[in-house]
């Protein structure tokens, strides 16, 4: 709900729990009022009328309390906008309109030339802010264009929550005191990178159920930048947005227009629980695609088989997978050009006939006739220099002239800003699609940016916002001519997680870390911010011969990825019939919770840090609980777990243990008896009677 003011130069905001207030002074300052608990619009104009604090030397009363900040003036804060034409620098712009429509508020203002929108809109809870800039005049030089500036009420101890990692380690929460300065996370890598999300959260002494917990998330898939800043008065501010540094994003000839990627945020008063409930209906609501769709079991052939694949291999995994209920059989990496290792063929993508001899379609009408969806990797954005395009077009990689070409798994980046490059990748995958009936596309991204150049353009830099639009506007024309095809991000696991690329994608691979127990603190990580519905995670064999050789039962494993979209990685042709046997009784659980896991609320109820940990969800009269036991030293019992969410004034029935429970249920007797050892999990299911 948007609210205005009388005098058109107060709005305020508000969702069902929260509200955020903005106010437009005599001197055209725009001012921050509030953004907390759902306050009247009354107490937002009264909140309007205060003063700024007296003016002390060699400080500046807007500084922690200004809505966007701009380079120049009375301002010493980090600026989120930097503007530089050739005559001079900064802004200094003038209010000139507000435009509502909806619960969509626009707020124009301008610096000469250059027209400045900010934009506002809630959605649940959750705060959308981004900024359009046009320029009217001159050409103009944009070194930072920010999406917002958030700040945050005056509190003392501020504690700053972020999610950091690498690969195969990604998304590791961790907190810390926040003390005076900045703290600055982000990407320099041309994606948003497996080191950091980007999401922020704060708080003073919030749990995982109870006290106020503010959050930012940025949508962009490229390299960005969060800065947190403890102000010298102890205010904080949160600016993020676009790129790593000041270098320069854009230029914007007469004419042009540039707008930034959205930078949510939200207010909670339910802890960290509530906080990430909050994000999930946000994004099922809002940001990821056909989100009421349940996402299929998958079988996945990479660690089956890796390079070495053939259509008569793929059939017998086939069977297998469908055997045991997997939806959709994918076909991984190896399938197109002279592609027998990762050093050749990245680039062409045609079907390799030596092992396709009639191409993909016989083989994804006989998945169809198993009753399994068909799907294929690629990985568009890369090229290996022993391709046939690289031979053809050299020139349309990412490369600086006279310097070597950097190689990261043999391979080198496209330059997705050139329409030539994008009008040829949209050919080649367009008539893949149209060749056979392909269901699913695993789209990778296999490394970061080195050589950022681009030779004969004019602007440079401009590469690294234009890769990602370019990335962008692909998915979406794909999308658009093949509306049936679901598309999942991949890059080398989870180094391209965030709202933008979740806005074009129907879920996203979480990391190549597929090993059942460093699982649990990555999903853990993830599920502060993204839900379940988006997060995929296989079932693979044991040992763990991709990365640490841990030995884990297929129950464990199993557990573990029902937390998410389950998937099967394991080479099935070596399980035993007994496994297989099993592996379907699990599958057949799945289908059974899967409304609930990817659809329902989820509940945090115990962290992945040894002993006992667990995950619930709640959708409507239902629950599940997902718990594992990770070690049992000196044969302690297994603690309880009080469950959240359930009719305190009802009664549930858990058909694992025979069990009726009252709603404030505390799992007792049935954790003891379904957990034993190290490396034991067990799946429990509550319903309402």
């Amino acid at each position: 709900m948007l609210e205005i003011a009388d005098n058109g130069r107060t709005w305020l905001l508000s969702g069902p729990a929260s509200s955020y207030a903005v106010h437009l002074t005599e001197d055209d300052e725009l001012l921050h009022l509030h953004w907390g608990p759902r306050i009247a619009l009354a107490d937002a104009e009264a909140l309007a009328v205060r003063p700024l604090p007296d003016y002390r030397p060699f400080e500046s009363p807007l500084d922690g309390r200004e809505e966007y900040p701009v380079e120049g003036g009375p301002r010493f804060v980090r600026p989120a906008l930097s503007v530089r034409t050739d005559e001079r620098r900064g802004t200094e712009w003038r209010f000139e309109r507000y435009e509502a429509e909806g619960d969509h508020l626009r707020l124009g203002f301008r610096d000469g030339g250059l027209a400045i929108t900010l934009h506002y809109r809630m959605r649940h809870d959750v705060v959308e802010r981004w900024v359009t800039l046009d320029n009217e005049g001159p050409a103009l030089e944009l070194l930072r264009a920010d999406s917002a500036t958030w700040t945050l009420p005056e509190r003392e101890e501020w504690r700053l929550s972020q999610l950091h990692g690498r690969w195969a380690a990604e998304s590791r929460l961790t907190a810390s005191p926040l003390t005076y300065g900045e703290k600055v996370i982000g990407s320099r890598r041309g994606h948003t990178g497996h080191q950091h999300l980007p999401w922020v959260a704060l708080d003073t002494d919030a749990t995982e159920e109870y006290g106020e917990v503010y959050g930012c998330a940025l949508g962009w898939s490229g390299s960005w930048r969060i800065a947190v800043a403890q102000l010298p008065d102890a205010r904080v501010q949160i600016t993020g947005g676009v790129g790593y540094d000041d270098s320069g994003l854009l230029r914007l000839e007469p004419g042009e227009s540039y707008t930034t990627p959205v930078f949510a945020g939200l207010w909670s008063d339910g802890g960290f629980g509530g906080a990430s409930r909050a994000w999930h209906a946000y994004q099922r609501a809002y940001v990821i695609p056909d989100a009421d769709q349940d996402r299929p079991v998958l079988f996945n052939s990479w660690e089956a088989t890796e390079f070495d694949i053939s259509e008569e291999q793929q059939g017998a995994l086939a069977r297998r997978a469908a055997a045991i209920g997997v939806e959709l059989f994918v076909v991984d990496d190896g399938w197109f050009g002279k592609r027998t290792s990762d050093r050749a063929g990245l680039g062409d993508w045609t079907v390799n006939r030596d092992r396709f001899p009639k191409g993909l379609k016989p083989l994804a009408d006989y998945v169809h006739a198993l009753g399994m969806q068909f799907g294929i990797w690629v990985e568009p954005e890369m090229v290996n220099p022993d391709s046939d395009l690289y031979r053809a077009h050299p020139d349309w990689v990412q490369f600086q002239p006279g310097r070597k070409r950097t190689e990261f798994r043999n391979q080198l980046v496209l330059n997705l800003a050139r329409e030539d490059v994008r009008e040829y990748l949209w050919e080649q995958l367009d008539a893949l699609l149209s060749s056979a009936p392909i269901d699913y596309v695993k789209w990778d991204f296999n490394r970061c940016f080195t050589d950022a150049g681009w030779p004969g353009e004019s602007y440079p830099q401009r590469l690294w916002v234009d890769h990602v639009r370019g990335l962008y506007a692909l998915l979406g024309r794909l999308r658009a001519a093949h509306p049936g095809v679901a598309f999942e991000s991949c890059s080398g696991g989870g180094g391209r997680i965030d709202l933008g690329i979740m806005s074009r994608t129907d879920q996203v691979w979480t990391s190549d870390n597929t090993d059942p127990l460093d699982r649990l603190a990555i999903q853990h990580g993830f599920s502060q911010i993204h839900p379940a519905r988006v997060m995929a995670a296989w079932v693979t064999d044991s040992p763990n011969t991709q990365l640490n050789g841990r030995v884990s039962s297929l129950r464990f494993r199993f557990v573990s990825s029902m937390a998410g979209v389950l998937g099967v990685g394991g080479d099935l042709t070596r399980w035993t019939e007994e496994e297989l046997a099993e592996a379907g009784e699990w599958v057949a659980l799945y289908k059974e919770i899967r409304p609930l896991v990817q659809h329902g609320d989820l509940y945090r109820l115990r962290p992945p840090r040894g002993g006992l940990s667990a995950v619930q969800y709640m959708r409507g009269d239902e629950a599940v609980v997902l718990a594992w036991l990770q070690a049992q030293s000196h044969g302690e019992p297994v603690p309880a777990l009080r469950l959240r969410g359930l009719d305190p004034t009802a009664w549930y029935e858990c058909p694992e243990t025979g069990e009726i429970h009252s709603g404030a249920v505390l799992l007792h007797h049935g954790l003891r008896t379904g957990l034993r050892g190290d490396l034991d999990a067990a799946v429990f299911r509550l319903r309402r009677i």
